[in-house]
């Protein structure tokens, strides 16, 4: 009996045992899994190239043209006969005026016409026989001309009660409703219509940095870049897909604010740009030759000024001190700081601290920005 309670025992032990021994083989895969692997960063790869210099400068649309509908004579709007925020064509129909007193005016001239007619046809041959004279005659043709002008004229008020567009364009709400009273001697002003295809930009430009630049290429540090286009960033910081003609640049600085007045021209197919709405043009200032740049969102501010995080050759993240001097596109133009060829972190860097150990993925970014593409990096950026 005590040598079966001994083995019963002896074979627990060896159960609990093997039971420990597989616990510890389990929980050794989980151990070395246990690190988590290298944070993955976007990179560019830095390179020295041509670069060109812009500035985003501060503007407004403005309609090419605006027209103010106005009556011609004095009645009642009787209808509208547009809807309102559409695009009309020059001549359309837009408001009509109570046309019954200007209708009577017309017959009333008519008829006096006729009778001036028959009157003159009277004369003539009476003339012949010296029955009248030709002062007669000659009045009687007078009365007709009158009467002629008073026709032109009261056919001309009867046309103006259908007021018409004066130019093609998109009209915006009507400021008058039927049965309003529209006059002719304060020419009641009824709708506006503005031409938005093609837009103008209205933009400044501080003379100083224009006489900077402008220093900068009779030394030779900078080449004239090509302005003849210049570029559109809407409210959400995205670039409007077509790019615009700058018409002109004033030749005076305003003495109220020291800026000159410029204006470029964007086409506006799909009316996505409006009058009045506030924007950002890009504007070509000059060629920079041998400038390093690097992506707007690489570059951070910190309490020493600015740096970029950059992946060591040890795939470490090491954060190194930049200065900037100025924008190409969406990139900053690195003055110092940076010599080429090192790998700076564009995306990923919510997580990573210096010193941690990163895996460098080429950056491709989804949405392309205007401008050339950053040095080493597969897309425009």
């Amino acid at each position: 009996m005590a040598t079966t309670v001994s083995r019963r025992l002896g074979i627990l032990t060896l159960a609990v045992f093997l039971a420990s021994c597989g616990g510890e083989d389990r929980k050794q895969p989980a151990a070395a899994g246990g690190m988590p692997p290298p944070l993955e960063v976007d990179v560019v790869t830095v390179a020295v190239g041509r670069a060109t210099i812009t500035k985003d400068l501060p503007g407004r649309m403005q309609a090419t043209r605006t027209a103010q509908v106005r009556a011609r004579v004095d009645g009642v709007i009787e209808k509208r006969m547009f809807v309102e925020g559409t695009d009309v064509k020059e001549g359309a129909t837009l408001f009509r005026i109570d046309p019954r007193s200007y209708q009577a005016a017309l017959d009333t001239a008519k008829a006096d016409l006729a009778v001036a007619r028959v009157t003159l046809d009277r004369y003539r041959p009476l003339l012949e026989i010296k029955a009248v004279s030709r002062q007669e005659v000659d009045l009687a043709d007078a009365r007709v001309k009158q009467a002629e002008a008073a026709m032109t004229r009261a056919s001309l008020d009867l046309e103006n009660t259908l007021v018409p567009a004066p130019v093609s364009g998109r009209i915006g709400r009507a400021l008058v409703s039927e049965g309003a009273l529209a006059g002719r001697n304060e020419a009641t002003h009824l709708a506006t219509i503005e031409q938005i295809d093609p837009i103008y930009a209205n933009f400044t430009q501080p003379g100083a940095d224009l006489t900077r630049m402008r220093q900068a290429l009779k030394a030779g540090k900078l080449k004239e870049a090509e302005r003849g286009q210049v570029e559109l960033l809407l409210d959400d910081g995205s670039v409007y897909s077509q790019a615009g003609k700058l018409l002109f640049s004033d030749l005076a600085v305003d003495p109220a604010t020291g800026s000159v007045s410029m204006r470029a021209l964007f086409p506006n197919p799909k009316h996505e740009l409006l009058p009045g709405t506030f924007v950002r043009v890009r504007f070509p200032e000059a060629v920079a030759e041998q400038v390093i740049r690097i992506p707007q969102r690489a570059v951070q501010a910190g309490p020493q000024g600015q740096f970029v995080m950059v992946v060591d050759p040890e795939s470490k993240l090491v954060q190194r001190p930049v200065s900037t001097s100025g924008m190409s596109g969406g990139d900053f133009i690195i003055a110092d700081g940076l010599k080429g060829g090192e790998q700076v972190v564009v995306n990923g860097l919510q997580k990573a601290r210096p010193g941690a150990t990163v895996k460098s993925v080429p950056w491709s970014p989804v949405a392309v920005p205007a401008g050339p593409p950053p040095a080493g990096s597969k897309k425009p950026g």
